[in-house]
C-alpha cells in the first residue's frame, strides 16, 4: 500500500465526511451524536483556508483513506499559537500505519509554522491507539475530564495531550 499524503482538495470533502460520520454512527473517537452534512463540511473546509490551520489527506489510488487537521484551538486572540489536532482513518485502513504518517506530516507542518507553538488533542478517553500515537510523537499527558460526554448510552471521558513544537 503506498500512501500519498497531500493537502486536502475540495474534491476530497465527502470522503473525510464519510470518514468522520462512520465515527460518529459506530464510534467515540468524536462526541458528535449526529451524522455531519456536507454543507457542515464545506464549512469546516472553509473554516482551515489559512496557512496555519492546514488539512491534509492520506490517499491510496487516489482514494482518501485518512485525513489530518490542525483547527483553531479557541478564537480568542490569546491562542492563536495553540491548534487542536485532529485525525481520522477510515475503518478498514486502521493499524496500518496511516495515523503514524498523518501524525508525523501534521506535526511537521506544525513546526515550520513560525506562529504555531503548541498541538493539542483530546481523545475519547479508551482510545488505546490514539494514546499509543500520541505518546509515540512525544505528546505531553494533560488530564481527563470525566465523564464529559454522553454516547452510545454512557458516559465518556476524555483526555487532552499537548506538545511544544
Amino acid at each position: 500500500m503506498e500512501l500519498e499524503i497531500r493537502l486536502i482538495r475540495e474534491t476530497d470533502i465527502e470522503a473525510c465526511l464519510d470518514i468522520y460520520n462512520y465515527e460518529v454512527v459506530h464510534g467515540v473517537a468524536t462526541l458528535d451524536l449526529e451524522p455531519r452534512t456536507l454543507e457542515e463540511w464545506h464549512e469546516w473546509y472553509d473554516s482551515h483556508s489559512d496557512e496555519h490551520h492546514p488539512i491534509i489527506v492520506g490517499t491510496v489510488d487516489d482514494a482518501v483513506i485518512g485525513y489530518a487537521s490542525l483547527s483553531p484551538y479557541r478564537l480568542k486572540d490569546a491562542f492563536k499559537s495553540t491548534v487542536e489536532l485532529s485525525i481520522y482513518i477510515h475503518q478498514e485502513h486502521r493499524g496500518k500505519g496511516v495515523a503514524t504518517q498523518l501524525m508525523a506530516r501534521i506535526l511537521e507542518m506544525a513546526r515550520e509554522d513560525d506562529i504555531l507553538h503548541n498541538v493539542v488533542s483530546v481523545i475519547t478517553a479508551g482510545n488505546e491507539g490514539s494514546t499509543k500515537l500520541h505518546e509515540r510523537f512525544g505528546f505531553t499527558y494533560c488530564g481527563l475530564t470525566p465523564e464529559v460526554g454522553f454516547k452510545h448510552g454512557t458516559y465518556r471521558d476524555t483526555e487532552t495531550y499537548a506538545l511544544l513544537v
